[in-house]
Order: structure tokens, then C-alpha cells, then sequence
């Protein structure tokens, strides 16, 4: 799946799940996940990737800043990864 595509997709489910969420377009900080999200309470972002996309190193620096902060963030490659990120986050604590 595209990158764009795949975007859609994660944005669609997490407005299906009353998310607050944002893409990213222009940062004002290099690196930052393309999606950013908050939902139960839980902060966590998403860096999506299409097919054969592979993060840089500074996308993986920001992804690793924002667990030791105690969010959630991953890289993602197919909806699946992000559903199972989202749900985890809704569901913790109830």
C-alpha cells in the first residue's frame, strides 16, 4: 500500500475512534512522526511508511524520544500495526 493511502486509513479509524489526531505536513521539527494522536488519555504517534519505505535515523530517534517520554510511537507498515497500536492505547486502563 501506498504511504498516502495508508495515511488515510489511519487517520479514518482513529476519527472512528474519537481520536484527537494530527498530520503532520510541515514541522517546524525535522523527524517528527507524520501522525501524532491522543486518545485515553495516552499520547502516540505514528511515523507511516508505504511498501518499501524505511525510516531514517532521525525518524527513529524522535519514535525512541517519545517511548522514553512514556508515550506510544511506531513505525508503521500496514494498518494492522496501527489498529493494534490504537486499541492498546483505548482499551489500557479500563
Amino acid at each position: 500500500m501506498k504511504e498516502k493511502q495508508l495515511q488515510y486509513k489511519i487517520l479514518k479509524l482513529l476519527k472512528l475512534e474519537k481520536a484527537y489526531s494530527i498530520k503532520q505536513i510541515v514541522s517546524n521539527k525535522a523527524g517528527v512522526p507524520d501522525i501524532v494522536f491522543c486518545i485515553n488519555g495516552l499520547f502516540g504517534a505514528i511515523e507511516v511508511k508505504g511498501d518499501k519505505g524505511k525510516p531514517s535515523e532521525l525518524q527513529l530517534y524522535n519514535i525512541n524520544k517519545i517511548k522514553k517520554a512514556g508515550g506510544k510511537a511506531i513505525i508503521c507498515n500496514n494498518i494492522k500495526q496501527a489498529k493494534e497500536l490504537i486499541w492498546e492505547m483505548k482499551n489500557k486502563n479500563k
